[in-house]
């Protein structure tokens, strides 16, 4: 009954009792949630769950912390269970006897064999690290790999797994938190560190959206074009200009329907040729993982819609 109505509290401490508002902030320093449009004070005096300490830097951080790494989702246990170091040292960096060593070597397998208590566990562990695996190679960030492995939990939960790979729907949720998080990442790219082919990766991911419900926008083109022009060495000149080409044309609706990452290699082609730092279809169309007939089309398509004659 408590945990009800605590619940309600927080339900009802959304919105300002003065003006009905949502823009509520926190003040951390007064321990103050305050309307931004009237100015109440809706509460006061909160709790403050931080530490008592503070710190400047990663390093002060590290030194004055008691606790342990936080929770993450990466990890079938969310990283709760014990970890035994795989170096034979003690605590002062001495090497431990032939004894220890092996005593050390037992509770290391055993820990690895009671970590997982069924099988269920033991997918879950394999899809996690198949995600970790693949968000290493393609360089995406940390909060990726944690949407990802939400999204993954997920579609585990709502049984969406049955009949599928295990690979495959990991795959469709690295994709789909790339998208998400908006570092896109081209089918291509997610099928080449992949262990599953892209129609599988993409029947699954388009699967796994629907019944999930993730609302998924359209790629913006501009968003592959700052990685592109460094895989070609292109100037910020280059970069700036397929921008324009991709607003322009995109106003006149020639981006519906097309690849995000084709279009975005014309644009790159069209700009290197316009500022005079000319690269081949073929280079261009190695870097977006796209045929050159792809690139000459668009390339065709946007600079007549440009009005600039080839």
């Amino acid at each position: 009954m408590r945990e009800t109505d605590e619940t309600e509290d927080q339900e009802t401490a959304r919105t300002c009792p003065e003006c009905d508002s949502e823009n509520l902030v926190k003040d951390s320093d007064r321990g103050e949630l305050i309307c931004e449009d009237c100015g109440l004070v809706v509460e006061e005096e909160q709790i403050d769950p931080g530490p008592e300490w503070r710190a400047f830097n990663h390093q002060e951080r590290q030194n004055k912390s008691r606790v342990g790494a936080p929770t993450t989702q990466t990890m079938h246990d969310k990283g709760l269970t014990t970890t035994i170091d795989w170096k034979d040292k003690d605590a002062y960096g001495r090497s431990i006897s032939s004894k220890k060593r092996s005593q050390m070597h037992r509770l290391r397998k055993w820990q690895e064999r009671i970590r997982t208590k069924d099988a269920g566990e033991r997918n879950l562990q394999f899809a996690l690290s198949e995600i970790d695996r693949m968000a290493s190679a393609l360089g995406v960030p940390r909060s990726v790999r944690e949407v990802a492995s939400v999204i993954y939990r997920r579609a585990l939960k709502e049984d969406l797994i049955r009949g599928r790979s295990i690979e495959g729907v990991a795959t469709s949720a690295l994709y789909a938190a790339c998208r998400k998080e908006g570092i896109p990442r081209s089918l291509e790219e997610i099928s080449e560190v992949s262990r599953v082919e892209r129609k599988e990766i993409g029947r699954t991911y388009r699967y796994i959206s629907q019944e999930l419900g993730l609302e998924m926008r359209p790629v913006d083109p501009k968003k592959y074009v700052p990685r592109f022009c460094s895989e070609l060495q292109l100037s910020e000149e280059v970069q700036t200009k397929a921008n324009e080409i991709i607003e322009k044309t995109a106003e006149e609706g020639l981006l519906s329907g097309k690849s995000p990452t084709g279009y975005a290699a014309a644009a790159i082609y069209a700009a290197s040729l316009l500022c005079n730092e000319k690269k081949t279809q073929r280079e261009v169309a190695d870097v977006a993982q796209v045929t050159e007939v792809t690139i000459r089309n668009r390339y065709q398509e946007q600079i007549e819609a440009m009005g600039i004659h080839g």
